[in-house]
């Protein structure tokens, strides 16, 4: 039923020849027919080849660079039903310069992805489900109604946002990055395939990362030589259509090319460690790779891993790696080993600090500065653990508790694939 109301017509605007009330008359979202398809199609050529990780970089591929500030004021005012300020018609002129279709469609569509993100970021970071715009309209018999948006929150038919895959990633990166900005650390959980994550995010974790020795053992493959990459690749693939932000473990780039496998992967956030298989890279090469990195997908949350402690470093050299990574533009740091609660506080200062779970609980982590805990391979130690357990039980006469059949199915149908992700 909600799919045939969201097929009917959207409710028409008056035309007009300025300000925002031009804006609504000659964008794709307020018309129908053959007008809505003409800009319709203009809209998908428009946004065909942009590539981008952030709000500000989609303004650039739009051809709309430094236009956010102005986008925030028209965005309160843009839809119909919404009161029209004297700031919102005074941004639209400054971002207009002609008064053409293709230049309605240029802020239209910044416009709505401005509204759609910030919405699906701030909905994503919090765990709440829903749709990041509850309501839509349209022309019924007896006049406009209002047609919930639960499970279309991109629309449906005709109307379907062509920005969706835009959107989602935009938002996926920037709750990302609000989820190390909270008064509590964030708990990342690392899987190792599809259905562990989904299980994961079942389960109510908002955010999912990969492990590096699970991906790499479970294909037979040592971890950290840098020989697992194509399938950390195909994993980071498989799990975009998560309804939930993924980091996904790069190790030190697997002797790809970082920026560009980086700006490919469609996650929210990467690890790159400076660790190599036989010792540390130098502060210089490892920074130049994370700015690298982060000039080509900006957007993207990295976590610049730094492998002192586990090769027994003192920690002045991790603390000034630590200044060096973030002085390259790196978001957050991730210091494996890293117990030591005074030196956790030290270290803390410096950007969002990730440590492994330990035997603290998250909010004394949290007290200490902590913005982040991983469980790193853990739970795939564990599960395997536990299937050796499991099967040896059986061989005893028992059977332990399990995830039922319906259970896992369920997690792998296409019903988790949700439309915001």
């Amino acid at each position: 039923m909600t799919e045939e109301l969201l097929s009917l017509p959207v409710p028409s605007v008056p035309a007009a020849d300025r300000g925002v009330a031009w804006l609504r008359a000659n964008v794709v979202r307020f018309s129908n027919g053959s007008e809505h398809e003409r800009r319709r199609a203009l809209t998908t050529k428009l946004i065909e080849n942009v590539h981008a990780t952030t709000l500000d970089e989609l303004a650039n591929g739009l051809g709309l660079p430094g236009a956010l500030e102005d986008i925030a004021l028209i965005a309160p005012s843009y839809q119909p039903h919404e009161a029209i300020t004297a700031e919102a018609d005074a941004a639209t002129e400054r971002l207009a310069g002609s008064h053409d279709e293709e230049t309605a469609a240029r802020i239209g569509l910044l416009v709505q992805a401005w509204a759609a993100t910030n919405a699906l970021a701030e909905h994503l970071r919090a765990g709440n489900p829903g749709p990041p715009v509850p309501i839509t309209r349209r022309i019924a018999e007896g006049g406009v109604i209002e047609v919930s948006l639960e499970g279309h929150p991109f629309g449906h038919g005709a109307h379907a946002c062509p920005g969706r895959a835009l959107a989602t990633k935009i938002a996926k990166n920037m709750a990302f990055l609000a989820m190390h900005h909270q008064d509590e650390p964030l708990v990342l959980p690392n899987a190792w395939d599809y259905t562990s994550a989904a299980a994961l995010h079942a389960a109510g974790f908002r955010a999912i990362g990969t492990t590096s020795l699970g991906v790499a053992a479970a294909h037979g493959i040592p971890d950290g030589m840098g020989l697992a990459g194509q399938q950390a690749v195909a994993l980071a693939a498989l799990l975009k259509d998560l309804p939930c932000p993924v980091s996904v473990d790069l190790e030190s780039g697997f002797g790809m090319d970082a920026a560009e496998l980086v700006a490919g992967l469609d996650a929210a956030g990467v690890n790159l460690e400076d660790g190599r298989p036989h010792g540390l890279a130098s502060v210089q090469d490892q920074a130049a790779l994370i700015s690298k990195v982060k000039e080509r997908a900006p957007g993207v949350f990295l976590n610049a891993r730094i492998d002192t402690h586990w090769q027994g470093v003192a920690l002045a050299e991790t603390e000034a790696r630590a200044r060096a990574y973030v002085d390259a533009g790196a978001d957050g740091i991730f210091v494996p080993g890293l117990t030591e609660p005074r030196d956790i506080e030290k270290l803390a200062t410096l950007a969002p600090l990730n440590v492994l779970a330990q035997q603290r609980t998250p909010k004394e982590l949290g007290n200490l500065g902590v913005r982040r805990i991983s469980t790193g391979s853990l739970l795939f130690r564990a599960a395997l653990q536990h299937t050796v357990a499991t099967a040896r039980a059986v061989r005893d006469g028992g059977v332990p508790e399990a995830f039922s059949y319906a259970e896992v199915q369920a997690l792998v149908s296409p019903g988790t694939r949700s439309d915001a992700g």
